[in-house]
This record gives structure tokens, sequence and C-alpha cells, in this order.
């Protein structure tokens, strides 16, 4: 008697289970009445692309993460030839400067 008592547990728990998996997985339009084997077919064939999404996704975050650290690097010579610009002109400008109050 006891057996009997867990195998009917054990059976409600895999039917609420398999409501559970029903709520999770894209049905489509023939959402009616699905088989186990059907709902749990449809199951493996939602996570294979779930899967797949987020390998693109992965894959698009390495590209994206190797072009910022190519922008960074862009910035920061830029920055340093900004500096040397800077500086250059900063020079000219004093040596002209010096230049005129000499001719005072």
């Amino acid at each position: 008697a006891a057996r009997a008592v867990c195998c009917r547990c054990r059976r409600a728990q895999l039917r609420l289970c398999l409501e559970r998996l029903k709520g999770l997985v894209p049905l489509g339009p023939a959402a009616g009445r699905h088989t186990t084997l059907s709902l749990l077919t449809r199951a493996r064939l939602h996570i294979q692309k779930l899967e797949d999404q987020e390998r693109r996704a992965l894959h698009q975050i390495e590209q994206l993460q190797r072009e910022q650290r190519h922008l960074q690097r862009q910035l920061e010579k830029l920055g340093m030839e900004r500096l040397r610009i800077d500086s250059i002109s900063s020079s000219l400008c004093s040596e002209r400067s010096d230049s005129d109050q000499g001719e005072s």
C-alpha cells in the first residue's frame, strides 16, 4: 500500500513538472494537448535555440570588447599626439613671445 502511494505521488509530481514546463516552453499555434514526448521534444529544441543565441551573444560581446580595446588604444594615441602638438605649439608661442620682447 505504501508503495502505491509513492507511485501516485511520483506521477503527481511528474504531472506538476510537465505543467510547469508547458509554461516555460513556447508551444506555438498548436498549443492544445501535447503528449509528454512532444513537450519534451519542444523543450529540447527550445533549449538548443537558447544555447545558440547565448553562443552568438558571447561571440558578439567578444568582438565588441576587441573593438573597444582597439578604439581605446587609438584614443590614447590621439591623446599623446595632442599633448605633443600642444607642447610644440606652446614652445613656438613662447619663442615668438621672446623674440617679440627682444624687438621692443
